[in-house]
């Protein structure tokens, strides 16, 4: 029976295990939210790649999982490289598949991305967007409120509502295409949408499809596991995933490594 990791620095990637969960209903998955550590966007490049190391060993060794999807933009730009040469298993990360998503849909190549301040310090979607295609514009914008209010559940309210305007207005406005440079943001994808007109990418749709192209399906269907590992606080993780996924989280677990 085969086993999906997957894991984020809290609950931000839900909104790719969303997308997996639609792509392998016949897979067990194993979810680690280290929202103890969050936001890993605020952290050095050292630290983040120590707090990933310490996540996805416990993941590909303790637990055994046959594939691993690295859930968070921040880490997939301080971490992949070394993670796929550390294990010998599958390991996909977010930043590539938004790319190609957003190259492709761009019409007037002008590209927007939203991300967590160790994100665009990394350069991470400039440099990926500019080696696919080199005559796009990228314009980068660090929101760095975003991940603490969305894991303390996010409230729709003036200030909110103001904090992602002062954000979007820093956009030139021929922006058409914006990429959400954290797994993150999709939560607040309708809010976002009142103050963004163009397209919004979230990279999590793309991953799951390329997970699948590199592991391909489950041909039989079984009763599969759901098991999530949180760090931080237990409800308020479960009660933001819950809503987001639209479905109980059953199995839940403190750990911190």
């Amino acid at each position: 029976m085969r086993t999906i990791g997957v894991f984020d620095s809290g609950v931000g990637g839900i909104s790719v295990l969303k997308e997996i969960l639609k792509e392998f209903p016949n897979d067990n998955i194993i979810y680690f939210g280290d929202s103890l550590h969050a936001p890993y966007g605020d952290r050095s490049i050292d630290e983040i790649r120590k707090l990933c190391l310490k996540v996805s060993d416990f993941l590909v060794f303790n637990k055994k999982v046959d594939a691993l999807v690295i859930a968070c933009n921040t880490a997939t730009g301080a971490a992949i490289n070394i993670m796929q040469d550390r294990y010998d298993i599958p390991v996909v990360g977010v930043v590539d598949n938004g790319v190609k998503e957003a190259t492709n849909t761009t019409t007037n190549n002008f590209i927007g991305v939203i991300a967590t301040p160790a994100t665009v310090k990394m350069n991470i979607y400039p440099d990926t967007i500019f080696k696919l295609a080199p005559k796009n514009n990228v314009f980068q914008v660090e929101c760095p409120s975003f991940v603490a209010m969305i894991e303390d559940g996010w409230v729709d309210s003036i200030e909110s509502n103001n904090l992602i305007k002062s954000y979007l207005d820093k956009f030139p406005e021929n922006i058409d295409t914006l990429i959400l440079g954290c797994t993150h943001y999709p939560l607040i994808t309708k809010y976002i949408t009142r103050y963004f007109s163009g397209k919004i990418v979230n990279p999590a749709k793309e991953t799951s499809k390329s997970l699948k192209t590199l592991i391909g399906e489950m041909n039989f269907k079984i009763n599969p596991s759901r098991v999530f590992f949180v760090s931080g606080e237990l409800k308020k993780f479960k009660k933001v995933a819950e809503e987001f996924l639209e479905q109980p989280i059953e199995d839940i677990r403190k750990i911190i490594l």
